[in-house]
């Protein structure tokens, strides 16, 4: 799967640009600010409904206009895909696929697959357990539908509950029989988002020990811990008898929304723990089976975008991403770069089709090595 063309209207920084995309890589190239990561990002949109780097779509439309809107012709084996996306003020986000719209954004998650890597993945390791619940239920999401439909229902009735408890709190009057409904669902979809969750793990992480020793050349004993109380026989008297607590702190406090998943690098914690070196192949390493994952069970290749990476990897790490990259183990790649000449540098040897943009004050020009060509 590749996408062929892109063409953004008032999208962030870019009033009107059209581009034709080689099949497999694709180099922006500009200084910070100048648009390449939202470019990523507009790709993203097509993908998977929604930015990666800002949640509110309406922040994305370009200063001083109405609407933005994003469209994409893709190559998904035989068949040619154009998808639309299309965010008005005061007006439902749309996206249409050949033509027809969907009733809701959910319906297109996991039609086209893909991966970005990108500089906020740190928070993965550095931040709190929601990123890393939002990583993998990202992911999951992607490969099966009732998984992202149990999500969906699980966030509906949390806030419900959230809501009631809440009201219970502050009047001083709780009404068990109006609570139980909720409860029973959160219990239901609870361990049933749990029980995929640690199913899914026994087949991700020896992809993620491969990967690792790939990229740092180093074999380590790294692991992914599924910490969870939603599989414990006693989970469902657990949530009920937690409702005093609850009261106190106005909101639900067992649940899956509770989980974490912990990684570890010889039986510590990486977050604490980690060189620096470690935490950066760790990451890489996630992402990559992440594709890899996407690529066996979605029987697509995944597309990836590779946002500043270059940036965050010393030489021998570099060296051996671009290994992967050589041996043509991905399909079509993104980059973006503000050093030009070091990207060149690095895929100068690959046997690719590389098409190179200029990225600058919302327009872009493709470059060969004849010089610009064009628009």
């Amino acid at each position: 799967m590749h996408l062929k063309n892109i063409h953004l209207t008032q999208f962030k920084n870019f009033s009107s640009v059209q581009i034709a995309l080689s099949p497999e890589i694709n180099c922006f190239l500009g200084n910070n600010g100048s648009g390449k990561t939202n470019l990523l990002d507009a790709v993203h949109y097509l993908c998977l409904t929604k930015s990666a780097v800002n949640a509110i779509d309406l922040q994305n439309i370009m200063h001083g206009h109405s609407f933005f809107a994003i469209k994409g012709e893709f190559q998904k084996k035989a068949k040619s895909v154009e998808i639309k996306c299309i965010v008005e003020a005061g007006k439902k986000k749309q996206l249409i696929n050949n033509g027809k719209a969907y009733d809701k954004m959910s319906e297109h998650v996991g039609e086209l697959p893909v991966v970005l890597i990108g500089p906020d993945d740190t928070q993965l390791i550095k931040g709190g357990s929601e990123e890393r619940r939002k990583f993998f239920d990202g992911m999951l999401a992607q490969l099966d539908r009732q998984y992202l439909e149990n999500l969906i229902r699980y966030q509906h009735f949390w806030k419900q509950r959230n809501a009631l408890i809440k009201k219970f709190a502050e009047t001083d009057r709780v009404d068990t029989i109006l609570l139980e409904p909720y409860n029973e669902e959160l219990i239901h979809l609870s361990q049933a988002i749990a029980r995929k969750r640690a199913e899914f793990l026994e087949s991700y992480a020896p992809l993620l020990v491969r990967h690792y020793v790939e990229i740092s050349g180093i074999q380590e004993d790294v692991r992914i811990r599924y910490e969870t109380h939603c599989l414990e026989q006693n989970f469902p008297g657990r949530f009920r008898s937690s409702l005093k607590k609850d009261l106190f702190l106005k909101r639900t406090s067992l649940g899956t929304h509770k989980d974490d998943f912990v990684f570890d690098i010889a039986g510590y914690p990486l977050k604490r723990f980690g060189s620096q070196g470690q935490q950066k192949s760790f990451l890489i390493a996630l992402k990559l089976a992440q594709f890899h994952t996407l690529k066996d069970q979605k029987q697509t290749v995944p597309i990836l975008l590779l946002d500043d990476i270059f940036d965050k990897l010393d030489d021998q790490r570099i060296k051996n991403l671009v290994a992967l990259v050589a041996r043509k183990e991905f399909g079509q790649l993104f980059i973006t770069d503000a050093r030009p000449e070091r990207s060149r540098t690095i895929l100068r040897d690959i046997n690719s089709n590389i098409s190179f943009f200029e990225v600058a004050a919302g327009q872009i020009r493709i470059f060969s090595d004849d010089g610009y060509r064009g628009h």
